[in-house]
């Protein structure tokens, strides 16, 4: 083999085992969500004062199957930097994320949505055993995988039903956890550190 062609060989194999080589396939993308705004708000009771300041955001995590997932996450448009960059750290650290999808997949039904391990913001309805308004209907706070981070009652039941909450397990937040610190240094609060309850999935911001 000629000289000339044995480096044009070598180059094109230095070429090919570069980790960023323009030449590298990218990583393939599963779609759980792609609506319209339109299409992720239809049917909620939320007046226009509320609508008028959410927006929808496109994330990226890795599910427990290990893949790259493309989802989406209705919010106010107040913390939507803060959202992003929490997903951008989550995919990062390649914390598994079941799904995220608009409660509207679940007919705004809380339940439904944490019974499949759902991550979601924006839900127009009251908290549970009162008539007052959730910060989940001003989309200013966010559940984040239920299943793993469930929700325990003063008298120490759990939603939803079947979840345990072991900070061993993937997918769980704690307080050491670098996305719970992450959000808390930005003003977040986390119902982990509620006294009465414990909100594990919670994160809020006022």
């Amino acid at each position: 083999m000629k000289t000339k062609q044995l480096i044009t060989l070598l180059l094109i194999s230095i070429i090919f085992l570069m980790p960023n080589s323009t030449f590298c396939k990218n990583e393939d993308i599963i779609i759980d969500s792609k609506m319209t705004f339109e299409e992720s708000i239809k049917g909620t009771n939320a007046p226009d004062s509320i609508i008028n300041n959410l927006c929808l955001l496109d994330v990226e995590y890795y599910s427990f199957d290990n893949k790259l997932h493309k989802g989406q996450i209705l919010i106010h448009k107040d913390i939507s930097k803060d959202v992003k960059e929490v997903f951008e750290l989550i995919k990062k650290l390649k914390f598994p994320v079941k799904e995220v999808i608009p409660i509207v997949q679940y007919n705004w039904s809380d339940s439904l949505s944490m019974a499949k391990n759902n991550t979601s913001a924006f839900n127009y309805r009251v908290v549970a055993g009162t008539n007052k308004l959730s910060n989940h209907s001003y989309g200013l706070a966010f559940d984040l995988n239920p299943f793993q981070n469930p929700y325990v009652s003063s008298s120490k039941k759990i939603t939803p039903i079947g979840a345990k909450y072991k900070k061993k397990k993937k997918g769980t937040v704690y307080s050491s956890h670098e996305i719970v610190k992450f959000l808390k240094d930005r003003g977040w609060t986390w119902g982990g550190d509620w006294i009465t309850i414990k909100d594990y999935q919670h994160f809020e911001k006022k």
